[in-house]
């Protein structure tokens, strides 16, 4: 059984420009000109998508599990078809974590229960584009 439709609108601002209205009322401009770079496109905010999915579930397991992160971002790259519809093929996501005494298990962990059960965003993009994960822990106060 599936749950009520969300509803998210676009409109046509001029100029090959878009401004699209998210189901919470955040309203935000898309180029639709790649080349202009004035706005994400729309191929460029399903990329920050997968990482913003991946990363919420991730940071909120490690804190859950007391780990003491005092950093963290994601890193995405995806690679397109050469052919129309140039649809994502693949996308690596990269985790960097840096906090004190963070546990390499539990950063697997986290990541594999992201990857397998809670984000939504990648399950998906999975049946069409291959999605694969890496993490580095870079211990607080270090140099890196």
């Amino acid at each position: 059984m599936s749950s009520t439709p969300i509803k998210a609108v676009i409109r046509y601002a001029g100029d090959e420009m878009l401004i699209g209205t998210s189901p919470s009322g955040h309203s935000f401009a898309i180029d639709t000109k790649g080349d202009r770079k004035a706005a994400p496109t729309p191929m460029e905010l399903l990329l920050v998508s997968v990482a913003a999915c991946t990363a919420a579930d991730v940071i909120s397991i490690l804190l859950k599990k007391r780990q003491d992160v005092t950093d963290y971002r994601v890193e995405v790259s995806g690679e397109r078809a050469e052919e129309h519809p140039r649809k994502y093929e693949t996308f690596h996501v990269h985790h960097i974590v840096q906090g004190r005494g963070v546990s390499e298990a539990a950063v697997a962990r986290a990541i594999e229960l992201s990857d397998g059960k809670y984000c939504s965003v990648a399950a998906t993009v999975r049946p069409t584009a291959m999605i694969t994960t890496t993490f580095a822990i870079i211990e607080a106060g270090s140099s890196q």
